[in-house]
């Protein structure tokens, strides 16, 4: 099975109060995939010593030349709340797209 791509590929932060970790950007964008995917405003963020909610903002937007649905996060962590505003990249839609065909196919 192919290697996840870095996080950097997936996700482009627009705005963060808080240190950006390899961890919590997976996570983000393991949210904010299955939030675009299905639709649905919001959902959670759950790590250890820090959960979150995360929004789907409904609407694009752009950071030079990188478009994509634009997500916010409002965390809590040890070291207090944080926000984090953050698009899905080209990659990182197209990488969530094989996920669910894959995984449709392991149900059928």
């Amino acid at each position: 099975m192919a290697e996840k791509p870095p996080y950097w590929y997936l996700i482009s932060v627009l705005f963060s109060t808080v240190p950006l970790t390899p961890d919590l950007a997976m996570s983000l964008y393991e949210v904010a995939s299955a939030l675009h995917r299905s639709g649905e405003g919001n959902g959670e963020v759950v790590q250890d010593k820090m959960e979150g909610k995360v929004r789907n903002l409904q609407r694009s937007f752009a950071l030079g030349a990188i478009t994509g649905p634009g997500f916010e996060a409002d965390l809590e962590m040890e070291s207090g709340r944080g926000k984090v505003r953050f698009l899905l990249t080209r990659e990182g839609l197209e990488a969530a797209r094989r996920r669910a065909r894959v995984d449709a196919a392991l149900r059928n």
